[in-house]
Order: C-alpha cells, then sequence, then structure tokens
C-alpha cells in the first residue's frame, strides 16, 4: 500500500503526548464526534482499523476519540492546498489545535498544515512534479533541516537542477508524523516510537440520503 495518510488530528495540548501510550478508544465520544462532523450522511460501522491506515477510500472515514486527542481520516483531508479544507473541521476544535497530515506514495506527494484557535499558522504542500504547491507561514523547527538540504532528495553523483526541492517530499511527510504525533509509517524502525496500529480507530461508511444530490 506504501505510505498513504489524509487526516486530521484535533488535539488540547499535544497529540504526540496524548498518543504515546497508545491510549483507549472512546467509542461513544467517537460515534458522537462522527456525526457531528458528518451531519448530512448517515455512517454505518464497520470493522474497526487503526492508527496505521488513516488513507480510507472515498466511502468510508476512520476516526478515534481519546483522552485530549481526536483523529478523522476522510477523503475531504486529501487535498493539494490543505488552506482550503472546508471551515467547519476547523471550527469544530473550538480553541484547540488541528493538525492536517496527507501524503501519497505513488506521486511522492507530502501537505500538512496546523491552526491554532482557529488561525491557520502554517501549510505546506510538495511534490516532485509540481514542486512547491502551497507554502503559508513560518517554517517550522523540524522542517529547517530539509530545506537547509540536510536530507538531499538525490544522490551526490546525480544532477540536483533535475530536482524541485531539496529533499524528498516523503522524508518529510514521515519527520512530520513523528513530530506531530510521534510514530512513523516506513523508514528505519525505531523503537521509543508509537506503533500506529496499537491505537484502535472505529470505520464507518459514508451514505448520502437519497435526496441529497451534493
Amino acid at each position: 500500500m506504501g505510505a498513504k495518510t489524509w487526516m486530521l488530528v484535533y488535539s488540547e495540548t499535544g497529540a504526540r503526548e496524548a498518543l504515546k501510550n497508545a491510549p483507549e478508544l472512546d467509542r461513544e465520544a467517537t460515534t458522537r464526534f462522527a456525526h457531528e462532523l458528518f451531519p448530512g450522511e448517515t455512517l454505518e460501522s464497520l470493522e474497526d482499523g487503526d492508527l496505521g491506515r488513516t488513507c480510507p477510500p472515498n466511502k468510508e472515514i476512520c476516526i478515534g476519540s481519546f483522552p485530549g486527542v481526536s483523529i478523522v481520516a476522510a477523503k475531504e483531508f486529501g487535498v493539494d492546498s490543505p488552506s482550503t479544507i472546508p471551515r467547519r473541521f476547523i471550527d469544530a476544535a473550538g480553541s484547540g489545535t488541528v493538525t492536517l497530515h496527507a501524503m501519497h506514495s505513488v506521486v511522492d506527494w507530502f501537505a500538512f498544515a496546523c491552526w491554532q484557535n482557529g488561525t491557520l499558522i502554517r501549510s505546506l504542500s510538495v511534490s516532485p512534479d509540481d514542486g512547491v504547491i502551497e507554502d503559508i507561514g513560518d517554517k517550522m523547527a523540524f522542517e529547517e533541516p530539509y530545506w537547509s538540504g540536510a536530507h538531499p532528495a538525490v544522490d551526490d553523483d546525480e544532477d540536483e537542477d533535475d530536482y524541485p526541492l531539496p529533499f524528498h517530499p516523503l522524508e518529510l511527510g514521515e519527520e512530520a508524523l513523528k513530530e506531530f504525533f510521534g510514530y512513523q509509517l516506513e523508514g528505519f524502525v525505531d523503537r521509543s516510537l508509537l506503533e500506529p496500529e496499537d491505537v484502535t480507530l472505529m470505520t464507518f461508511r459514508r451514505k448520502r440520503p437519497f435526496w441529497k444530490f451534493s
């Protein structure tokens, strides 16, 4: 399947801290939150998933509510310009922090964004084909080594001019997973990180009422 994500994470303080001990899923709160986020849809419960598979097909969502943090993966978050996702998903956080993480290994695309108290503070979207698609706000500390050339996308014997970025998007995507949430999907195994398969998420099939045409 490769490394794929399209998810939003809501946190009261820090998502990494809240997730580090693989908290127990609150199923009642999760179901309630799912209906709050997708009020115009009928949601049919499916078999549970986990944090390692936050790339559901278009007709499904993966979601979990835990003490201090909630995670939702849905098609709406796999967009080239994270700043354009529907405002209702940001407003659902109230005064908390919202973090978007999206990447697709087939096209080597990665994007992330952060909102605090409803205000966008950083949005980045990059791919080898398009270079920088969106770049809003100041670079975060974990990004800096990648922009400064510490993790080049090409080998020394390759022509850097043929690659539009000073790093590989998926490598920065994995670094963002570690920075924000404390786990990784691919790369060198780090036993100090959370195993995403240990964090259970509920899965729902999305069904719009037959009279909904949009």
